[in-house]
C-alpha cells in the first residue's frame, strides 16, 4: 500500500518506484557488507502461487470472497488464533485499529485479496481484477521456497500482530502443521529516547551512516544492543563505536608489522568463547564485551614481542567475521575514518573563533560564524569545557 501511495504522489509506475528502491536497498546492503541471501523472492513473481493459497483456503472453509471481489480470511475459524501474541479476539478487537467494511463477516477478518482500485497495479483472479493482501504474500512466498514448515522467522516486535498472528493463520489453516518453531522478533529504534518516525523528523538514514562512517564501525553500534531489546541511538554512539574500532585495528596493524601473519596459526579459546554467546540467543552484547579483553592482551604480547599473537590475530578475524567485524584490510578502515572525519584546519579555525566570541558574550557573532560552519557542512557541538566538530 505505501508503495502504491508514494508511486502515485510522484507520479510513477509502482512497478518502476518499486525497482528503484530495491535498487537503493541493495546499494546500501552491499555498502555495510551485508551477504546477499541465498534466496531472492518478490511478491509480483508468485501471483499464481498466491492465487492458488487463497482458493484453497475458501475451499477448506476458513476465507470467504465478497460481492465486490475481495477476498477475507475468517478468524473465528481458526481456533488458535492469537496464540503468538496472546490475546484473544474480545481484546484483539478492543486493543488493534480495524479497517472496517460492511462486508466483513468479523470486524477482525483480514484482506487475502483486495479489489481493484483507481489508479493501482492489479491481476487477473477468480475473484476479479485485484491484488494480493499483505499477509498473503509471506506465507505464499515462505511456501514456495522452503516448504510447509520453516525454522526460524524473523521481523519487528511490532509485526506480532496482526502480521505474524496471520501468517500463521493462514499457513497453519492450510496445511494443518505448525508454521515455524522459531519466532525472532527484534526491538525497535529510538532516537536519544524518542521513537525514530518521519512524523518526529528525528529519522537516521544509512545513506547519512554511509557519508560518516566504515561500515564496520555502524555494526559494532548497532550490535553492542541485545536484538531483542530497544536499541537507543544516542547522539555519541556512532563516534564511540569508531574510537573502539579504530583501537582494535591500530592493534591489528601493529601484529601486521611486527609479525608475519601469513602464518596461518588460530586461538581456539576466541572463537568457542563467541560461540557461547551466540548460542545465548544471539547475545552480541557478550560477544563484543570479550573484545576489549582480547585487544588489550594482543597489545601487550605485540610489546612483549610473544609470537603467539600472530595465533589470537587469526582467531578473532576469523572468530568475528561471523559478525561482519574485521573483514577488512586495517589499513582501509584506519584511512577511511581518517579521510572521512577529519576537521579542515579552515573548520576548526572557525570554531576557536565561535568558541572566543562565546567566552566574550558576543552571541550574534558566535551563532553567526556557527551558520558559516554548517554551510561549509561541518556542525558544533558545545561541551562542558569546550566542543567537538562533527562532519554532516
Amino acid at each position: 500500500d505505501k508503495i502504491i501511495a508514494t508511486a502515485n504522489s510522484l507520479g510513477v509506475d509502482s512497478g518502476d518506484y518499486a525497482k528503484q528502491m530495491i535498487k537503493k536497498i541493495d546499494s546500501e546492503m552491499k555498502y555495510f557488507q551485508v551477504d546477499e541471501p541465498t534466496v531472492w523472492l518478490k511478491a509480483t513473481e508468485n501471483i499464481d502461487n498466491i492465487i492458488t493459497f487463497v482458493s484453497k483456503l475458501i475451499d477448506k472453509g476458513y476465507a470467504y470472497p465478497t460481492k465486490n471481489g475481495d477476498v477475507y480470511y475468517s478468524v473465528d475459524k481458526f481456533t488458535n488464533y492469537g496464540c503468538l501474541s496472546n490475546r484473544n479476539l474480545r481484546d484483539a478487537q478492543n486493543n488493534y485499529r480495524i479497517e472496517n467494511d460492511e462486508e466483513k463477516q468479523n470486524p477482525l477478518d483480514f484482506a487475502l485479496w483486495k479489489s481493484a482500485k483507481p489508479n493501482e497495479p492489479y491481476w487477473i483472479s477468480p475473484w476479479g481484477k485485484g491484488r494480493p493482501g499483505w499477509h498473503i504474500e509471506c506465507s505464499t512466498m515462505n511456501m514456495s521456497a522452503f516448504g510447509e514448515q520453516i525454522d526460524i522467522h524473523g521481523g519487528g516486535r511490532d509485526l506480532i500482530f496482526p502480521h505474524h498472528e496471520n501468517e500463521i493463520a493462514q499457513t497453519e489453516a492450510l496445511t494443518g502443521k505448525q508454521f515455524a518453531k522459531y519466532w525472532i522478533h527484534n526491538g525497535l529504534i529510538k532516537v536519544n529516547g524518542q521513537k525514530m518516525s518521519k512524523s518526529l523528523g528525528n529519522s537516521i538514514m544509512l545513506e547519512d551512516l554511509m557519508k560518516k562512517y566504515h561500515p564496520e564501525v555502524v555494526k559494532f553500534a548497532l550490535l553492542q544492543n541485545s536484538y531483542r531489546s530497544d536499541i537507543n541511538l544516542t547522539d555519541d554512539i556512532f563516534d564511540l563505536a569508531q574510537k573502539h574500532i579504530e583501537s582494535f585495528y591500530q592493534v591489528l596493524k601493529s601484529v601486521e608489522e611486527n609479525f608475519n601473519t601469513n602464518v596461518k596459526l588460530g586461538n581456539p579459546e576466541i572463537d568457542k568463547n563467541l560461540m557461547e554467546a551466540m548460542n545465548d540467543d544471539f547475545n552480541t552484547p557478550k560477544a563484543l564485551s570479550y573484545l576489549f579483553e582480547i585487544f588489550k592482551n594482543m597489545a601487550k604480547k605485540v610489546e612483549n614481542n610473544d609470537e603467539s599473537v600472530v595465533g589470537d590475530y587469526h582467531g578473532v578475524k576469523n572468530a568475528y567475521s561471523l559478525l561482519g567485524l574485521f573483514k577488512n584490510k586495517t589499513q582501509d578502515v584506519l584511512s577511511f575514518n581518517k579521510e572521512n572525519l577529519a576537521i579542515p584546519q579552515e573548520i576548526l579555525d572557525l570554531a576557536n573563533a565561535r568558541w572566543q566570541a562565546k567566552k566574550d558574550r558576543d552571541f550574534a557573532k558566535a551563532d553567526s560564524i556557527r551558520n558559516e560552519i554548517l554551510s561549509k557542512g561541518y556542525e558544533v557541538k558545545d561541551k562542558k569545557d569546550g566542543f567537538d566538530v562533527v562532519k554532516i
